[in-house]
């Protein structure tokens, strides 16, 4: 929606010469603060078409419904979140920030400079500042010149009704040469990219203020400085040095260049378009599986209910169900039972004994994925490859994972992480076996797309499977707010997704929410997938407590507070991200933000106030230990700390794994997946206090 632009009203007669907002520029400015504070919303805007292929194309009209997609979207400036809690990146960078940009948000300042949104990424401050500037000069050089036209009709007034001619004072001149200068900067400054080095401005500042925030946790208690080791090595990209006990390696040798764990489809592959069935698997329980994926356009589609009901091929009945739904077999002339063997080849390589990240994972991404894409804010943005390749992204953007980090594979010399380099080895791989299996039988999903598309989708999913590497986290954040909040300031919230970088960065920040939605979705879901990452993660602690490695943050299962992490999670991860998106797509993201904080609220609630006593006689002595603190208590002494692990570790079967019984991790199956069989440990390349994938 455009803003319309209003006419520079006129000074009434009852307003006074002298005042400023008898200004003509200071009223356009005021004018301005006004409609961005009442407009956030982005909607699409339309003055070109934008096709992947081609670039931008003047022959076709935006409107044309062959034409695929708009440019963008309007962002307008949101109202007040209500009460809605702030995330800690709107809270002042005081050590190094000095200007009033440290100030509230909601201050009566903040509101006159830059509505009623605090801009908190710097390139986004600078444009600001150089606007309000621009606009007190003029302001200041009206007054000048209203002053000075009216000494000289005082002093001499002039005759008949001619009006007297403008100054041409020194002072004047300067002022307009310092307009001149202001405006050229700031053309200068909105035609700069801000992907790359503009955005690790705020990176940079986001990361630095996040160590501070984990600093503070760190020295509350035990527990507070595991969750703060944890969030740091997983989501800062910060490496850290193991000393590798000795010993020859497990895995048996194999050539580098082989993709290693491709297989068969796991039954008959001889599959025909007359015997597809409904949603792509075989199951006795069509109906019901047809009205739970009745929900497949909704937020929180329950998927371990339909993993129930397709025969454990979660993957492959929503996958297949979405491909239906957007009417992408026809689009790219996709053979059905081409589409379903690939689905079951892909779907057979997740693991079914990794707790977490599996194929209920995948396909609770991708549904989540379609959703997002299906928002009105983006209904019309992007073009049907691109909405394939973010569906095909999220399919196998976790394929083949061990259930175990990236960090663990490097830090055991394994063969992924030599072969990538110990840079993103997983998503690396994932993305080698998820395009590996397309050239397996009957596999080629793409088989009738152009070399052209092939090559464009081939390039949108490498870039989208490669920004689930949660330690690219700060990064994805600080670009996406530094975009949202440039094109904010210097076009009235018109964001024109007019090339492949800003294009490619909001789809990889969609891919990114949905692989970290769980804490968005209802708290019986949510608690489920808490379960299972904490799950993978114990055993992951449990192979290197084995091996004798450190123990990485949350997967000691004698010492991980999972409530403290889950609140520390959102706190710093899950919100500050989802904000930022809603800020993108308000207001369709609302009801997402109320659910995070609600979860949270219950997870705060479950943390206990006083930690239990391990040898107390009336709670059973040691094997009922708890390490859970609340974050508030003081740290204990060195000596009893080492008394109390020892105690636990001679207790095996000791977890603490809420204020509440838990099921055993090893209990997590839900029909298709058990945590049984190959050790499941945490998540890809990034240790996750969540329920989320890579």
């Amino acid at each position: 929606m455009q803003v319309p632009t209003a006419p520079t009203p006129t000074p009434g007669p009852d307003s006074p010469k002298d005042s400023p907002r008898g200004s003509p520029g200071l009223f356009r400015k005021l004018l301005v603060n006004q409609s961005i504070r009442l407009q956030r919303r982005f909607t699409v805007a339309h003055p070109l078409c934008f096709d992947l292929d081609n670039g931008l194309s003047c022959r076709r009209s935006a409107l044309d419904p062959q034409s695929g997609s708009g440019l963008g979207r309007v962002v307008q400036a949101p109202g007040q979140h209500s009460q809605r809690r702030e995330s800690f990146l709107y809270r002042s960078d005081s050590d190094y920030e000095l200007s009033p940009k440290a100030m509230s948000r909601n201050s009566s300042a903040a509101s006159e400079l830059h509505g009623e949104d605090m801009i908190v990424t710097p390139f986004a401050q600078v444009l600001a500042s150089l606007r309000t500037v621009r606009s007190n000069v003029a302001v200041l050089a009206h007054l000048q010149g209203h002053k000075a036209a009216k000494q000289a009709s005082i002093g001499n007034p002039p005759s008949g009704s001619q009006p007297p001619p403008p100054p041409e004072d020194t002072g004047q001149q300067l002022v307009l040469e310092t307009l001149s200068e202001l405006d050229w900067c700031l053309d200068q400054l909105e035609t700069l990219q801000t992907r790359h080095s503009v955005g690790e401005m705020a990176s940079n500042k986001f990361k630095r203020m996040l160590n501070r925030e984990l600093t503070h946790l760190s020295e509350t208690s035990r527990s507070g400085n595991q969750v703060s080791e944890y969030i740091s090595q997983t989501f800062l990209d910060q490496q850290t040095e193991v000393e590798l006990p000795g010993g020859t390696p497990t895995e048996p040798l194999r050539p580098m260049s082989q993709i290693s764990s491709l297989r068969g489809l796991p039954h008959s592959a001889s599959l025909s378009t007359a015997t597809i069935p409904r949603f792509g698997v075989q199951t006795d329980q069509e109906g019901q599986l047809a009205k739970e994926l009745e929900d497949t356009n909704k937020w929180g589609l329950d998927v371990f209910k339909v993993a129930e009901l397709s025969g454990n091929r979660p993957l492959t009945a929503i996958i297949f169900s979405i491909f239906q739904e957007r009417d992408l077999l026809k689009t790219f002339q996709i053979p059905a039972d081409t589409l379903v063997t690939y689905l079951l080849t892909l779907e057979g390589h997740y693991h079914a004994d990794v707790a977490y990240h599996n194929s209920l994972h995948a396909a609770d991404v991708a549904q989540s994925a379609h959703v997002l894409l299906a928002t009105p804010a983006l209904e019309a943005v992007f073009t049907d490859l691109e909405v394939l390749a973010a569906i095909f992204a999220s399919a196998i953007h976790d394929v083949d994972h061990p259930g175990v980090s990236n960090q663990f594979l490097i830090n055991t010399n394994s063969e992924l992480a030599l072969m990538y380099n110990d840079t993103s080895v997983l998503e690396n791989h994932h993305l080698a076996v998820g395009f590996k299996l397309l050239q397996a039988e009957n596999c080629d999903i793409f088989q009738n797309l152009s070399t052209k598309q092939r090559l464009s989708l081939r390039r949108m999913v490498i870039d989208m499977v490669l920004a689930t590497d949660m330690s690219k986290h700060m990064n994805l954040l600080a670009d996406l707010k530094t975009m949202v909040e440039t094109k904010k300031v210097t076009s009235l919230g018109v964001l024109l997704l007019d090339n492949y970088s800003d294009r490619i960065q909001v789809l990889q920040n969609l891919v990114h929410c949905a692989d970290l939605s769980n804490p968005t979705k209802p708290l019986p879901l949510y608690r489920q997938w808490t379960d299972r990452i904490m799950a993978e993660f114990f055993q992951q602690g449990d192979r290197e407590r084995e091996s004798g490695l450190d123990i990485s943050p949350m997967c000691d299962k004698h010492t991980a507070s999972v409530e403290k992490s889950q609140v520390g999670f959102i706190d710093y991860i899950a919100h500050p991200l989802w904000e930022t998106w809603a800020d993108l797509v308000h207001p369709d993201a609302q009801d997402l933000l109320d659910t995070l904080e609600d979860n949270r609220e219950w997870y705060q609630s479950k943390i206990p106030h006083s930690p239990v006593d391990p040898v107390s006689p009336e709670r059973g002595g040691p094997d009922r230990f708890q390490f859970e603190l609340t974050l508030d208590e003081a740290e204990e002494e060195e000596e009893e700390e080492r008394m109390l692990a020892q105690e636990a570790s001679e207790s095996p079967d000791t977890e603490l794994l809420s204020a509440e019984a838990r099921p055993d991790p090893r209990d997590l199956g839900l029909d298709n997946q058990r945590t049984m069989g190959k050790p499941c440990v945490d998540h890809e390349g990034n240790v996750m206090a969540e329920p989320f994938g890579t």
